[in-house]
């Protein structure tokens, strides 16, 4: 299977250089953090998501495209339809990299397994409940993702930045923007990675807690930790513009909230289908609507993610970052903040969806609160036509290399 492995991490590494890239070029863009920085930071937090939180995705991806039921008794060539997916992804996404384009990984490969699958077994074969409960989530995704960010952006124009004295008047919102930032993280993320913690203390130490009452603390604690260190740094600030001071260290903490969402979502993108190749190597029979996900597949996809960000990731930081409207660290932490409450939504419904959908929602949301001539046309009309034909190329190109793989 090690040229199985070698596919899967070469997806990721795609991935990484396009949807971890775009998903950290609003922090770049406003100048909150380096390039390096911004490797660094969502090296470590992709990983952590991706590890931590990329079950539900990876199993939606692997299980609810294909009708799994109809491979029963030809298991491999679902084996070969997945070896299909990872090629015909990884040409796209490489593709849609080397151009600036912020593609949809989630497009590409909804779009190869169902190309294949049509091919294999016929148009019966493709579960398309799911497909298109999956296309509702892209398509309202940068709209809830847009509508969030420019009802945040409004509030803090309206409270702090257009006030007489907007330093005085963000010192009093300091505690407030530090709950909500906690909070998005805090309720959708922490139930999940404390629940653990949770079962052991009241299975074993025998404290009779509810379950939410662990995140709850964790995200108080941190709040409160976030607004202290927050006020020591606004008294001691001596920058020309120390509101956007401030706020790029808030769009330094989402900015890592959005890294984190993005590989528990993604990641699913790269090693459902070696998920899927694996169970069938390791059983023998084809996964029946649920598949357990070893931790060195979420391991592998971290790395490659990582890997590609590294190295491939400045063409499409620049895209999002600096070609669609011009961001200071106030707008780019709405903008994130926005994105990363709308894909961890998604992740605990299990929905693959769109990071660079909601982070260009988001960025466009907030231009039309600032200026809605300032938008750069241009380069939204060519980000769309690349979300616009990334599925039907997907799906013609696993169709033709399964067709040709299968002959052989």
């Amino acid at each position: 299977m090690n040229y199985e492995l070698l596919l899967a991490f070469y997806v990721a590494w795609n991935l990484g250089a396009n949807d971890v890239a775009n998903a950290m070029g609003t922090s770049v863009g406003s100048k909150a953090v380096t390039l390096t920085q911004a490797i660094i930071i969502a090296g470590g937090l992709e990983f952590a998501g991706a590890v931590l939180f990329g079950q539900e995705v990876t199993e939606t991806l692997g299980t609810k495209i294909a009708n799994p039921d109809l491979f029963v008794t030809t298991p491999q060539t679902l084996v070969i339809g997945m070896v299909t997916v990872l090629i015909s992804t990884g040409i796209w996404l490489q593709i849609a990299t080397s151009r600036g384009l912020p593609v949809s990984s989630s497009h590409a490969v909804v779009g190869a397994i169902a190309g294949f699958t049509w091919v294999a077994l016929g148009i019966n074969a493709i579960d398309w409940s799911s497909i298109g409960l999956i296309t509702i989530g892209w398509i309202l995704t940068p709209i809830i993702s847009g509508a969030i960010a420019a009802a945040f952006y409004s509030l803090i124009q309206r409270w702090i930045l257009q006030q007489p004295d907007p330093l005085s008047q963000l010192q009093e919102w300091i505690p407030w923007l530090s709950t909500i930032l906690l909070t998005v993280f805090g309720v959708i993320v922490l139930p999940t990675l404390t629940q653990p913690l949770t079962k052991f203390l009241i299975d074993q130490v025998g404290l009779n807690i509810p379950s939410h009452d662990i995140p709850i603390m964790t995200g108080a604690a941190a709040a409160i930790g976030l607004t202290l260190y927050s006020w020591k740094k606004l008294t001691i600030t001596h920058d020309p513009s120390p509101i956007e001071t401030i706020f790029a260290k808030y769009q330094l903490l989402s900015a890592c909230f959005v890294a984190f969402a993005h590989g528990s979502n993604d990641v699913g993108n790269a090693i459902a289908p070696l998920a899927v190749i694996s169970y069938i190597n390791r059983t023998g029979h084809i996964p029946n609507h649920s598949l357990i996900i070893p931790l060195w597949i979420l391991i592998l996809g971290g790395v490659g993610i990582v890997g590609g960000l590294a190295v491939w990731g400045k063409k499409v930081i620049a895209t999002i970052g600096e070609n669609i409207i011009s961001l200071q660290p106030s707008s780019g932490f709405c903008a994130e903040l926005a994105t990363a409450t709308t894909i961890l939504l998604a992740s605990r419904l299990g929905l693959p969806v769109s990071t660079s959908h909601a982070l260009v929602g988001s960025v466009v949301g907030i231009g039309m609160i600032q200026n809605i001539k300032s938008l750069q046309l241009q380069t939204l009309q060519g980000i769309a036509a690349a979300w616009v034909i990334t599925v039907p190329i997907s799906t013609v190109l696993s169709a033709f290399i399964f067709s040709i793989i299968r002959i052989f």
